[in-house]
């Protein structure tokens, strides 16, 4: 059936602009699904959002440092149990493309094309969450499920869809169930597995998902009762759902196995992801000045302590209960010319640090540039003798607290505060277009990026830091300065050809100044710019844009 992704403006409840044909029936089942969907599990997803807030309140207001939690000691001593096998289209997770914005038709066919093992279907970072967005990326999902675009070939031979919802920070704004906003990731998972998941389970392709942004095993057992409550409802097998959960906070390393066994009949693993991991230490001690990061281009990479401890216990923890383990996403864009010096070294790079994941035992990782995908895969080749490394269980790793929150040595320059403010600025503006990554000196940026580039300027600032090359302090009158003199720049890349064009992004660079200069660190960038009135006036135009060309 086919699932339309124009729609006209609605308030208290959705309208739905129909084709000739009437085609909305799809839409309106799913309306219902989401519904019943909300009431039975939106009180265990607010308690998730309040043990966020009230263990970083204890975190602030005792001094206290993470640990491995003594309560829970008995599930990490217990060798017997194991996470159930993941599906033979799981076993070979060597190169996803991550960053795939469901929206963006051209590069997810083109994607559906290439020899990678995955695609990540990113609702989360990698896309910008307005309404059109979400459906026509779910109506793209749909149509590659039920095989309708035209010279796709069918499930079994295409990558495999790596489906990622949004993180619980995000509501749907556009969709009010008993007068609430519906949370992002109960919208998103409740329309894929409606349409998709039978297909995907009978074509033996999924339903497969990542999962952003969990803190704790807690929010592990509330999307395990989402998954035996989805496929109860669908009448699927239990365990048919499989998940990989991405760490990306400081709190969830100390939770990994506990993550694992509370999912442990829905588990795909687990899944390092550098930035937001790094943004972390500035979202849950970024008041304390020994947790000081340094310039994230210069001093922060998975060869320092902190993280190489990340990874290491990460692959640990996975292998030593059957679980995948796999490493973040390549960003950097390979130069069009191979021939050309550029193009060698930008792939020498991507190769010398992927080399050192797959060495840490990874199973897979993502890279963004298509370009990417068959040198990654030869690299695999070369260092591994078979589908995965689950045989690696690393008994040589032995990981403390004190491991995972060693902050590198390092200090701020002035090109890495450009860069970040760069960063910020940019993807408030891809924000404002209705983009959610965008390119920037040679490499795809996103929210993992936005997050840790406003974190840094943000404690910087906080604590007057000295930049290392002309020991100015990093104050609010410096970032000020420097971001008028970084939009020269930006003018040049974003290419502000209307009056238009050139207010939007003078408004992005006005919203990140808001964002960094506050006393108070907001939890995360993405929550912060949707609940921001310029956003979402930019999406009423856009829904009643899209609204009159339906009418046309």
């Amino acid at each position: 059936m086919e699932l339309l992704y124009r729609f006209a403006a609605y308030f208290n409840c959705i309208h739905l602009v129909a084709d000739a044909k009437g085609n909305w029936y799809s839409l309106l089942l799913i309306f219902l699904v989401a519904a019943s969907l909300r009431p039975a599990l939106l009180p265990p997803g607010v308690q998730v959002l309040q043990l966020r807030v009230s263990r970083k309140a204890h975190l602030d207001a005792s001094g206290d440092l993470p640990a491995f939690s003594r309560a829970t000691s008995h599930i990490r001593d217990d060798p017997s149990w194991r996470v159930l096998p993941v599906p033979p289209r799981l076993q070979r997770r060597h190169v996803d493309v991550g960053d795939m914005a469901p929206c963006d038709t051209e590069r997810l066919l083109h994607a559906l094309r290439s020899p990678a093992q995955g695609l990540q279907i990113d609702f989360d970072d990698g896309n910008c969450p307005t309404f059109y967005n979400q459906i026509k990326g779910i109506s793209n999902v749909c149509k590659v499920v039920h095989n309708q675009f035209p010279d796709i070939p069918a499930l079994p031979q295409v990558p495999v869809l790596m489906l990622r919802p949004r993180a619980w920070n995000m509501v749907e704004h556009n969709m009010l169930v008993n007068g609430r906003e519906v949370p992002g990731p109960l919208f998103d998972f409740g329309l894929l597995m409606f349409h998709c998941g039978k297909a995907l389970y009978n074509s033996e392709s999924g339903p497969f998902f990542y999962l952003s942004k969990v803190e704790s095993f807690m929010e592990a057992r509330l999307w395990n009762n989402i998954f035996l409550w989805a496929q109860h409802q669908l009448q699927l097998p239990r365990g048919s759902i499989k998940a990989t959960v991405l760490i990306e906070n400081v709190l969830a390393t100390f939770e990994m196995e506990e993550i694992l066994y509370e999912l442990r009949e829905h588990s795909a693993g687990l899944n390092c992801g550098i930035w937001d991991y790094s943004a972390s230490f500035v979202n849950k001690f970024g008041h304390r000045g020994d947790f000081l990061l340094p310039d994230r281009s210069k001093y922060v990479n998975m060869e320092k302590r902190f993280l190489r401890s990340y990874m290491d216990l990460l692959v640990q923890t996975c292998h030593r209960r059957g679980a995948l383990a796999t490493g973040g996403m390549a960003a950097p864009l390979l130069p069009p010319a191979r021939d050309s010096p550029a193009h060698r070294t930008v792939l020498a790079n991507v190769t010398r640090l992927k080399l050192l994941e797959i060495q840490a035992g990874v199973d897979g990782f993502m890279v963004y540039d298509l370009q990417l995908i068959e040198p990654m895969q030869k690299l695999f080749q070369q260092h591994t003798g078979g589908e995965n490394q689950l045989h690696r269980v690393r008994e040589d790793v032995t990981v403390t607290p004190e491991d995972l929150l060693c902050m590198p040595a390092g200090g701020v320059t002035l090109h890495g505060l450009q860069y970040n403010i760069g960063v910020g600025i940019l993807f408030i503006h891809a924000w404002l277009s209705g983009k959610g990554h965008f390119f920037y000196r040679g490499q795809v940026e996103d929210s993992a990026t936005a997050e840790i580039s406003r974190s840094q300027v943000w404690q910087w600032i906080l604590h007057q830091a000295r930049l290392e090359d002309s020991q100015r302090v990093v104050s609010r009158s410096l970032v000020v300065q420097l971001t008028q003199e970084v939009m020269k720049e930006l003018t040049e890349v974003t290419a502000c050809q209307t009056v238009r064009a050139a207010e939007r992004l003078q408004t992005a660079a006005e919203m990140f100044l808001e964002v960094v200069l506050k006393r108070d660190f907001p939890e995360f960038l993405t929550s912060y710019l949707n609940l921001d009135h310029t956003f979402l006036s930019s999406q009423r135009e856009e829904e009643a844009s899209v609204a009159l060309l339906s009418k046309l």
